[in-house]
């Protein structure tokens, strides 16, 4: 795989052209900013800029007064690549706070290995409506810590309006969910975006992250897209270097408050 083309195609493709990410989300260009608002259910925040050294602090201050007038909390999606190479500097003091830094990570998909099924006793339910919404809700609450309630919204919105535009996943051990993840696809591209993969602590280590990677995988092949795209955390990058992801870049969200 050309890095570097594969990294410029992503940049043209997913940020810079980017697309809603769901119902009542629409995209704004603003200069050199791309800019995502939401309905105040969904996410908010940069996913591109072009800036220079001259003008980065006043397209900061321009999204800032934007996103403060909306009373919106908002993220600065810094990637390891975005100039000025001070901007996440000028985050920090325009009062943005970093979350933990992620890999970017894509494989093109014919490399994959696909051959992982789920281990002995867990199955992998597909998720269509609330219920198996409600599956995946919980399954992030017990293997993240963090509430889920944005995310329930968010992915019932988005299998009810754009069913085509999300396959989502949970994993079973009997009547417990296990594990969960989801995939977003951008009509018109060739990337698709494996999210919220999450193991609860008891079950981690048996292959089922592996296997609902390949399940994603499988589905993407299906409906034609090259690539797949993860923002891997430093406990999942190591398994998707396994499985033939490469990495290209970082990412760093910057949240402000209003």
């Amino acid at each position: 795989m050309d890095h570097v083309g594969v990294l410029a195609l992503y940049d043209r493709d997913m940020r810079k052209g980017a697309q809603p990410d769901g119902p009542g989300a629409r995209i704004e260009r603003v200069g050199r900013v791309v800019r995502q608002v939401s309905d105040g259910h969904g996410w908010d925040g940069v996913v591109w800029s072009d800036l220079d050294a001259a003008g980065a602090d006043a397209a900061i201050a321009e999204q800032i007064a934007h996103f403060g007038g909306l009373g919106r909390e908002f993220e600065w999606k810094l990637y390891g690549h975005d100039l000025p190479t001070d901007l996440g500097r000028r985050l920090r003091a325009a009062g943005f706070t970093p979350a933990p830094e992620e890999t970017l990570m894509i494989a093109e998909v014919a490399a994959l290995d696909l051959d992982a099924p789920a281990p002995e006793g867990v199955r992998l339910l597909p998720v269509t409506d609330a219920a198996g919404v409600d599956l995946v809700a919980d399954v992030h609450e017990k293997a993240f810590g963090t509430d889920a309630s944005r995310l329930r919204r968010q992915l019932l919105a988005r299998l009810t309006d754009d069913p085509d535009g999300v396959v989502a996943v949970v994993a079973m051990a009997g009547d417990e969910p296990v594990s969960a993840a989801r995939m977003e696809l951008v009509p018109g591209t060739r990337f698709a975006g494996l999210w919220g993969g999450g193991t609860v602590a008891e079950w981690r280590g048996r292959g089922i992250y592996r296997a609902l990677v390949a399940h994603r995988a499988r589905a993407a092949v299906a409906r034609g897209y090259r690539y797949l795209q993860v923002d891997a955390s430093s406990q999942s990058r190591p398994v998707l270097e396994r499985l033939g992801f490469a990495p290209l870049t970082t990412t760093t969200p910057y949240v402000r408050q209003p």
